[in-house]
C-alpha cells in the first residue's frame, strides 16, 4: 500500500490502494491529494460520504469527473440502493481507459462496500470471494454490518434489484420504518411501498387472494404475502454475517454450511399473515402502529407497527408489521368473484 504524507484532515495520511487495474480505493485524503491524483492519472473520482469533496479539488484538476453519493457510515443507511449507478459509473470509467478513485472518509465501509459490489457484478463473484478479493488488496477493509448484510442481500437478487424479493420488500421497510421513526408520518419518497388496493379490478387478476371472512372483501392477494419461517429473525438479514472458521481466500463456494442446512425446505408459519403495506390501510401513512379495520365492514383483521413490529406465536421477530390474523380471513382462488369493491 503506498502512502505520502499530505495535509490532514482527520483521514489520516494519503492511503490508496489498486484493486484492479485502473481501480483504486481510498480515503478522503487520497481525493484531495492533487500531485498524486495528478501523477496516477486519476480522471475520476466516486465519492461516498457525508460531505462532498472541496471545490478546489475540480478547480486544480478541471477534467476530473467526480460523482458524490451522501451516505453516512451507519449500518442502517441505504447504501444498497446506490450500487447499480456507482456500478454504470466506475465500469464507464474503467471501459474508457480512464482511472478511478473510489473514496469514502478512511476507505474502510462505504467505498469498500462499493467496491465489493462492483467486482461481484463485473466478475460474477459472489460476496464471500469479492470481499477476500478487495481485502487481499486492502487489508483493512471493513464494511459496517448493515452494509454486509446489504452485499449479501444483493448477492441473493443476482447482483441487481428484485423488488419481488421478499427480503428486499423488508430491507424496503426497515428504511422506511427509519424515516417514520424520525418524522412520524412516511415520506412520499417511500410512497411505492404501499401496494394497490387488490380489491380492485385488473386486467390480470390473481388467483389466489385473503378475503375478510365476514363481509368477503378482497384484502391482499397471494403476492401480499411476506412469508417466514418459525423463529425467524429480522426477514432480510437471514444471512449470517458472522465469519466462519473455515473461511478461505478466494473460494468459490457461495454459501457457508450453515446457510446450506436454512435453505433446505421447510415450512412456512401461517400463525400470523404479515402482508406489505396496502392502499386500503389509510392509518398506516400517518400513524406508527394501530388496527388493519376491513375497509368494507368494519371488522378488526389485525395490527400494525412500523417501528416495535410484531412478535409472531412461532417465535419470529417482525419489525416493520402488518399482520392479518388468519381466523379473520379466508384463503380462496375463485378469480371469477373479483370484482370492485369498497
Amino acid at each position: 500500500m503506498a502512502q505520502e504524507a499530505t495535509e490532514d484532515f482527520d483521514a489520516g495520511p494519503t492511503s490508496y490502494d489498486e484493486i484492479i487495474p485502473g481501480l483504486y480505493l481510498g480515503n478522503l485524503t487520497a481525493a484531495t491529494d492533487i500531485e498524486w491524483l495528478k501523477e496516477t492519472k486519476i480522471n475520476y473520482i466516486l465519492t461516498v460520504d457525508s460531505c462532498p469533496l472541496p471545490r478546489k479539488i475540480q478547480e486544480f484538476s478541471p477534467n476530473l469527473i467526480i460523482k458524490y453519493i451522501q451516505v453516512t457510515d451507519m449500518p442502517r443507511e441505504d447504501l444498497l440502493i446506490h450500487f447499480e449507478e456507482s456500478y454504470e459509473f466506475i465500469d464507464h470509467a474503467l471501459e474508457t481507459h480512464n482511472n478511478i478513485l473510489v473514496h469514502c472518509y478512511f476507505g474502510v465501509s462505504r467505498s469498500a462496500a462499493i467496491v465489493i459490489a462492483y467486482i461481484m457484478k463485473k466478475y460474477g463473484r459472489s460476496f464471500r470471494d469479492a470481499f477476500e478479493a478487495v481485502k487481499e488488496k486492502r487489508r483493512f477493509v471493513g464494511p459496517n454490518a448493515g452494509f454486509l448484510a446489504q452485499l449479501k442481500l444483493y448477492e441473493e437478487m443476482g447482483c441487481g434489484i428484485n423488488n419481488t424479493n421478499v427480503h428486499f420488500k423488508m430491507y424496503r421497510l426497515q428504511i422506511a420504518a427509519d424515516k417514520m421513526r424520525k418524522a412520524k408520518i412516511l415520506p412520499q419518497t417511500c410512497a411505492e411501498l404501499i401496494k394497490p388496493d387488490p380489491a380492485l379490478v385488473t386486467v390480470h387478476p390473481e388467483p389466489t387472494v385473503y378475503r375478510c371472512k365476514k363481509c368477503r372483501r378482497i384484502v391482499a392477494s397471494a403476492s401480499n404475502i411476506l412469508p417466514h419461517m418459525p423463529k425467524e429473525r429480522q426477514i432480510w438479514r437471514h444471512i449470517s454475517t458472522k465469519k466462519s472458521s473455515k473461511q478461505s481466500k478466494a473460494t468459490q463456494e457461495p454459501l457457508e454450511p450453515v446457510q446450506k442446512e436454512e435453505r433446505q425446505p421447510r415450512e412456512f408459519c401461517t400463525k400470523i399473515l404479515f402482508v406489505e403495506p396496502l392502499a386500503w390501510m389509510p392509518d398506516i401513512v400517518h400513524n406508527v402502529e394501530g388496527k388493519l379495520n376491513c375497509p368494507k365492514c368494519g371488522t378488526k383483521l389485525g395490527s400494525f407497527s412500523w417501528i416495535a413490529g410484531s412478535q409472531c406465536p412461532c417465535g419470529s421477530k417482525i419489525a416493520p408489521a402488518f399482520y392479518l390474523v388468519p381466523s379473520k380471513v379466508d384463503w380462496s382462488n375463485a378469480v371469477q368473484n373479483v370484482q370492485v369493491t369498497v
